[in-house]
């Protein structure tokens, strides 16, 4: 298991106390949010504008369809706050980003997808458990952790063999799964009270039998992505 650290920058800052047991990182992620008093504007995000482009390892669903109607039924009772919903197919877990287009040659994509197969993990599943958020999203939490956090793992060794130093370690890596962004400035209890009621929804068991990297890029206040490389687990 990875000795998980205190980070500023993520959120939940603390990592939970037991990243193997999804009730455990449910109810952390619900504390951390429900004690927010101000939302952020995601958009407001420096060195991301409107049309940025950057190289990430991500987990895409674009089949599954019960996320899809999870994140729908949530998008909709969630609708009156006026957030920017996650399209059916832009639903994704954010892994590690590897480098902006002007920084990375094809060459070194090429070598960081065939020298990561002999490092990830074998396939797996994780929970998308009940709804939080963070500072400017609303999100499912994950769990266990233990396997996102291994890929995770995989992916930094893997960028560090070809020179490449990815942003988060490891230890700093808090999985998840938005559903919507937060698109102003604005106090947090009537999102924090819209997301309580559907706490109680199933969760849904994800398949994770390969990892995409993914040429990201923004545009106006969603994502979309192009698949460079899928790379199986295992």
């Amino acid at each position: 298991m990875f000795l998980l650290g205190t980070d500023p920058a993520s959120f939940p800052a603390e990592p939970p106390a037991d990243p193997l047991d999804p009730a455990v990182i449910a109810a952390h992620d619900w504390a951390a949010f429900s004690e927010l008093e101000e939302l952020t504007d995601h958009w407001s995000r420096p060195g991301w504008t409107d049309g940025s482009r950057a190289y990430y390892w991500m987990l895409t669903f674009p089949d599954d369809r019960r996320l899809a109607a999870l994140a729908g039924h949530c998008q909709e009772e969630l609708a009156p706050l006026g957030l920017d919903p996650v399209p059916p197919d832009g639903l994704h877990i954010t892994l590690a980003r590897v480098g902006a287009p002007d920084d990375v040659t094809p060459g070194q994509l090429d070598s960081l997808a065939r020298d990561v197969g002999g490092l990830l993990p074998a396939a797996f599943s994780v929970h998308a458990m009940p709804l939080a958020g963070s500072r400017g999203a609303v999100r499912l939490s994950l769990g266990p952790w233990e396997p996102l956090l291994r890929l995770h793992h995989a992916l930094v060794e893997a960028g560090r063999a070809v020179g490449m130093a990815f942003q988060k370690p490891t230890a700093a890596f808090r999985p998840h799964l938005s559903l919507a962004y937060n698109n102003r400035r604005r106090p947090a209890a009537p999102v924090i009270q819209a997301v309580s009621r559907l706490r109680a929804l199933p969760a849904v068991e994800l398949s994770v039998p390969a990892v995409q990297l993914v040429e990201l890029r923004r545009e106006g206040r969603t994502y979309r992505w192009e698949v460079g490389k899928n790379v199986p687990l295992g």
